[in-house]
């Protein structure tokens, strides 16, 4: 699949990248132990793109293009988000995984979601955005269409 860009209000979301006009390798770098190992996960994220595995964007600030977090959604509907330690707290994680969550249910046509926080503010967002706890599935939270 090509690459599809989101407008989220605030932020817009696009393809990680690594070129002569982006570099979104220091922006993951809270994440990674070298600017090598961003660039890795940078280029998986393509391959997901090109084998239709997945989609993941980078979250920027409308007016800067700077990467503020990351967010994707699997094939089989597992979402993710990570957003970058000094811009938690702002909302970046709903808008995004909202957003997300829409061309995921229209686009790819998914049917169910699935979310699995890693701490009480990812639970907060996870409910923010009409996930419920999966019971039967510790830790995993759920959103159908």
């Amino acid at each position: 699949m090509e690459p599809v860009e989101i407008n989220a209000g605030e932020h817009y979301l696009r393809q990680l990248r690594v070129d002569d006009r982006i570099d979104d390798r220091h922006a993951l770098a809270d994440r990674f132990a070298t600017l090598d190992d961003a660039g890795e996960h940078i280029a998986r994220r393509a391959n997901e793109w090109e084998t239709d595995a997945g989609c993941s964007w980078a979250v920027c600030e409308q007016l800067s293009n700077i990467a503020v977090a990351e967010v994707g959604v699997s094939a089989k509907g597992e979402l993710f988000c990570w957003v970058s330690p000094q811009h938690r707290g702002k909302g970046i994680a709903t808008a995004s995984l909202e957003a997300v969550a829409g061309f995921a249910f229209g686009f790819l046509d998914l049917e169910t979601l699935t979310l699995a926080p890693c701490d009480k503010a990812g639970e907060r967002v996870a409910q923010k955005c009409g996930f419920t706890p999966d019971h039967g599935s510790h830790g995993v939270w759920t959103r159908l269409r």
